[in-house]
């Protein structure tokens, strides 16, 4: 099993109310992958909740198959659809880590 976690930190320009909207978009698209993409067993996004003393603003927690399953997640079409429409137009850092457990 491999697990794939992304921070990433919002465009400070956007309003509160724009950001609320762009979270609860990626949420919807990241979460809507399951049972579309091979291998990808669970995601969770998280975007509430978030205390003063964090640097991120919303965390993605995906539970894949195996790092084969991770490689093809990454090129998948419909993964690529939603990271082009809800999420790169809309952050300004990203952070990765991947691990096998």
């Amino acid at each position: 099993m491999v697990k794939h976690i992304i921070l990433w930190t919002l465009n400070p320009e956007l309003t509160e109310e724009e950001m609320q909207t762009v979270k609860a978009g990626i949420k919807e698209g990241l979460e809507g992958l399951v049972g579309k993409v091979p291998g990808l067993i669970d995601v969770k996004v998280q975007i509430n909740g978030r205390l003063s003393s964090s640097t991120a603003d919303l965390m993605l927690d995906c539970t894949l198959e195996n790092e084969e399953a991770l490689k093809g997640y990454a090129q998948h079409p419909e993964h690529l659809a939603v990271a082009n429409t809800k999420v790169r137009p809309f952050t300004v850092q990203r952070s990765c880590l991947d691990y096998a457990f």
